[in-house]
């Protein structure tokens, strides 16, 4: 398996070789931006593919045959979108995994007590989820995480295990605070695009393509076309024989640490 550790070694052993060959032979200096271009690209493609596994290993889906799925909402709470969601889920009687903002909790408490009080998962997504949140050291990182965790706590009085990466950006720096916090990094295996998605029956189309054993779908509860479709697409995979689970239990993790 590509890992960063393993992607280390392995250029850092072909550095040393080119280096003695170009000592005793010579080589081209366009070989050793080759080498850097190659290896920058393989380190990119692990900070913006969470499913890889470069850095850590990611809950992105759930190793079953069974027809299960879970459904997750990054990016909330908020309003209208969060409490519309929130109706269209228990009309149809399932249970999802919000991944918060934590600087969105204070002035929506009742929208947290609600997610909390329907049985839904809530869960860390940073405290700002801010644009230079991936270039913060280790320390800040685990700072934004446990302030949202002191959020959640203040409102329902439980601290989440989960924890789901701004942007869906991996680092080394991330690797170590979500390590040093201990928590339990969740991905996705069908990120639906409905932050850049125009039209609901496109939406709708495109994701129940992607229905399969133990998948984890990544919307988000702002976008007016995931609210528009949501309904269909749960009867539509229930349609199919689908059960929808919340992403914790489906996963078999703890979701709270008190």
């Amino acid at each position: 398996m590509l890992t960063f550790k393993n992607t280390n070694i392995a250029f850092a052993a072909l550095m040393v070789f080119i280096i003695g060959f170009d000592i005793t032979h010579g080589v081209s200096w366009l070989l050793y931006v080759a080498v850097i271009c190659a290896y920058s690209l393989i380190v990119a493609y692990g900070c913006y593919f969470v499913s890889s596994g470069f850095f850590m290993p990611m809950y992105c889906s759930a190793k079953t045959n069974n027809k299960v799925i879970a459904l997750t909402f990054d990016d909330g709470p908020v309003a209208p979108g969060t409490p519309k969601v929130l109706q269209i889920l228990k009309n149809a009687g399932v249970e999802a995994a919000f991944f918060c903002i934590g600087n969105r909790i204070a002035g929506n408490e009742a929208i947290i007590k609600q997610l909390h009080a329907d049985g839904h998962l809530i869960s860390n997504h940073s405290f700002t989820h801010g644009a230079l949140f991936d270039m913060l050291s280790a320390a800040k990182m685990l700072a934004e995480m446990q302030q949202t965790d002191n959020e959640l706590y203040r409102v329902i009085g439980k601290r989440t295990k989960l924890f789901r990466p701004p942007y869906g950006v991996m680092n080394p720096n991330l690797k170590n605070a979500i390590i040093k916090g201990g928590y339990l990094p969740i991905g996705w295996n069908v990120r639906s695009y409905d932050t850049m998605a125009k039209d609901a029956d496109t939406l709708l189309i495109k994701i129940l393509g992607r229905i399969k054993p133990g998948a984890i779908f990544l919307f988000h509860e702002k976008c007016t076309v995931t609210v528009q479709m949501l309904p269909r697409f749960i009867e539509q995979a229930k349609a199919q024989g689908y059960a929808i689970a919340r992403v914790d239990k489906m996963l078999g993790l703890k979701a709270y640490a008190d």
